[in-house]
């Protein structure tokens, strides 16, 4: 028999939640350094108090709002490279679905432009890792297995390669006066750059 969930519980993690989407959607509009606690309590329709209960300063929101960013970007990529039985079509799927990724308002402010400087790089990359390299390796181990490209390369070593480029394909993308055109071309060579890898 299912017990019901105390309403306190409820209540903190509603809380929670609301001040980590108002985090999200300040920090993408404002950027880091020019969002303030006191609005993100007011969107929030929260006292000040209650987000210090929830988080010990600024820099944990932003973090828990990067958090929630990447694990929305994470079960979006999951889930398209999962439709297709093929390796070799997943693989191209999740590449075209990450750099439609990279014009998200959300996904250029919070990860790609204010990550680095607010979280320190070290950190940043080991969040990074946490998220969209675990899919990027699976996906390539895929890719390994199924022989598209040979057998005889390291996986990880394969996959921080594709990493790298896809982290500076993201920063082209977030920095250019013609995302939509810069996401094209970039596009075009990632998609060589993954032909020339297949078998035959």
């Amino acid at each position: 028999m299912a017990t019901a969930r105390p309403r306190r519980i409820e209540y903190s993690e509603s809380t929670r939640q609301a001040l980590v989407d108002s985090a999200v959607e300040l920090f993408t509009e404002h950027g880091y350094s020019q969002t303030s606690l006191d609005e993100i309590a007011k969107r929030a329709r929260v006292t000040k108090g209650a987000l210090y209960h929830h988080f010990g300063g600024k820099q944990a929101l932003f973090e828990a709002a990067f958090s929630a960013v990447e694990a929305g970007v994470v079960a979006r990529l999951s889930e398209v490279v999962s439709d297709s039985g093929d390796p070799w079509e997943a693989t191209r799927s999740g590449l075209r679905a990450f750099l439609e990724v990279c014009l998200e308002p959300s996904y250029q402010r919070i990860v790609v432009q204010d990550g680095p400087a607010v979280m320190g790089w070290d950190r940043w990359r080991e969040a990074e890792e946490a998220y969209t390299f675990g899919v990027l390796r699976a996906v390539v181990a895929n890719l390994l297995a199924s022989g598209e490209i040979g057998d005889d390369l390291p996986i990880d070593a394969l996959a921080r390669i594709m990493f790298g480029a896809l982290s500076a394909g993201a920063t082209a993308i977030a920095g250019s006066a013609s995302p939509i055109q810069e996401r094209a071309d970039i596009a075009v060579c990632v998609e060589r750059v993954l032909n020339g890898l297949r078998v035959g």
